[in-house]
């Protein structure tokens, strides 16, 4: 389902989750439910937010700025970098 994006399988797998024993995935479920367009659209769309690169970059920064200058110059690389 994720790696083939095919998100339409979402309310078919929900409906086997619920059916098994198994309560911490009955949670999961629940979880899903409760946004399920969002789950299926992020299961469908080729989209994505873009997070992780600018969680990496950040990362970065602060990995090269270790034990060399205080916040504010990290910040200004920071905010330059973007």
């Amino acid at each position: 389902m994720l790696t083939e994006r095919r998100g339409e399988r979402l309310p078919e797998w929900l409906d086997a989750v619920r059916q098994d024993d198994l309560p911490s995935l009955h949670t999961l479920a629940a979880g899903i439910d409760r946004d399920r367009a969002a789950v299926i659209a992020g299961f469908t769309l080729p989209w994505n937010s873009g997070v992780e690169g600018h969680v990496n970059r950040i990362k970065m920064l602060k990995r090269q700025m270790f034990g060399r200058a205080w916040f504010d110059l990290l910040r200004k690389r920071l905010l330059l970098s973007g």
